[in-house]
């Protein structure tokens, strides 16, 4: 069984045992997350596709991680006009052991 989720203005395939990281969730690790915007749910019989949720359904996880990507760098510049900027990010993100989906 699988889900497709949006969580953070972006959609994940999740399934029973897997991780994966969205950006960051309210919580600490040990607790548990409730996704409910999810989007199709498939893998036994037929897919169920929501319009745009499917009515009842959510993604049951436990909060594993809480961290932040790698840093990247923004540079900007223009030729011949001594414009140069330089500026770094680093997004936080939240890692999400998925239990069970429901629905």
């Amino acid at each position: 069984m699988y889900a497709v989720i949006r969580t953070g203005g972006k959609q994940a395939r999740v399934a029973p045992g897997e991780s994966i990281r969205v950006e960051k969730l309210e919580g600490s690790v040990g607790d548990n997350v409730e996704l409910a915007e999810v989007l199709l749910i498939g893998g036994e019989g037929e897919a169920r596709i929501g319009t745009p949720l499917v009515a009842g359904a959510k993604v049951i996880g436990t909060i594993t991680a809480q961290g932040r990507h790698p840093k990247i760098t923004i540079f900007k510049m223009k030729r011949r006009k001594g414009y140069r900027r330089k500026n770094g990010h680093r997004q936080a993100y939240t890692e999400v052991r998925v239990d069970r989906i429901e629905g």
